[in-house]
């Protein structure tokens, strides 16, 4: 039984590999298909294996592929009867498939006709886009904060990393959204004591510990959120949102400096200008070299003719 399955392994083997490589060998274009058809499909496989990571389908995808090995072995052995009940419901996998996955199969599908799409494949929106919409949210928690007089402290980092504030809080990596930073500072919760830390677009830690000014540095009727607001900005290029608890009044500490009492619009366009408008400017210069470009084209074809 040994020997007829090592050449069941053997015949296989001939079949599907040497021949495949023989044939790539004496005409070497159709390497091109083949590296192409791999890379798409190890592309897949991984964004739906990161998709499905921490759901009940990871699972189900082995237990399929037990299921197909069982299969394999049981017709290289010759467990005739065996392989006839495995194949027989081998022949309905599409159908039972598609029954099994029916949720992630339809939000696929979704995503396909929409901007996710986008995403999925690992293309981000644009940067300036992205970080505009951002702040938009990051302004509507604060003001929102402002209104319900919940304390807040948000530290939006820049050029100069703050890993070991980070480090003093807890681990968050979440997109921004206002529910997010407005539940986070509920009174009496275990992470609305100390900051919130957005880096890159993202919401990376909680209940962080900041470095405080000194008291020469700051009016006295301020308290401990404002003075590590402004310690904050005073050791980093960092820009720190605070929401008063007594007043409900908003103020950004930047540079050093805390303005204090700052409205919506104002506290919006400070924000996109600090973190937006760097992403917009380079796009623009970027179109004017394309332009330019095209420019001097078109001189060269004048020239020509």
């Amino acid at each position: 039984m040994f020997d007829n399955f090592l050449a069941n392994v053997n015949t296989y083997y001939q079949e599907n590999f040497v021949n495949y490589f023989r044939e790539i060998y004496q005409y070497p274009i159709k390497l091109v298909p083949l590296i192409l058809d791999i890379v798409i499909v190890l592309f897949l496989i991984y964004k739906f294996f990161f998709l499905t990571k921490n759901s009940r389908v990871k699972q189900l995808i082995k237990g399929i592929f037990i299921y197909i090995l069982f299969t394999a072995i049981s017709s290289l052995l010759h467990l005739t009867i065996i392989n006839y009940i495995l194949r027989s419901f081998l022949s309905y996998g599409v159908i039972i498939l598609i029954v099994i996955f029916q949720p992630e199969l339809r939000r696929a599908l979704e995503q396909l006709g929409s901007n996710k799409f986008t995403k999925f494949i690992g293309i981000e929106k644009d940067k300036y886009v992205k970080t505009k919409e951002d702040i938009y949210k990051i302004v509507i928690a604060t003001m929102e904060l402002a209104r319900t007089r919940t304390g807040a402290l948000i530290v939006m980092e820049k050029d100069i990393k703050i890993k070991d504030i980070i480090e003093s809080g807890i681990e968050i990596n979440s997109d921004v959204s206002p529910q997010l930073l407005v539940n986070i500072f509920v009174p009496n919760t275990p992470l609305h004591d100390g900051a919130v830390i957005i880096s890159e677009n993202r919401v990376v830690a909680a209940a962080c510990i900041l470095p405080l000014a000194s008291d020469q540095d700051i009016a006295k009727e301020l308290g401990t959120r404002h003075r590590a607001a402004l310690g904050m900005s005073k050791e980093s290029d960092a820009v720190v949102i605070v929401v008063s608890e007594e007043t409900g009044k908003v103020s950004l500490a930047r540079n050093g400096v805390l303005l204090v009492d700052i409205k919506e619009d104002t506290l919006k366009q400070i924000l996109i200008k600090d973190f937006a408008e760097q992403y917009n400017t380079k796009e623009k210069v970027e179109k004017k070299i394309k332009d330019s470009k095209k420019q001097i084209k078109k001189k060269i074809k004048k020239m020509d003719v």
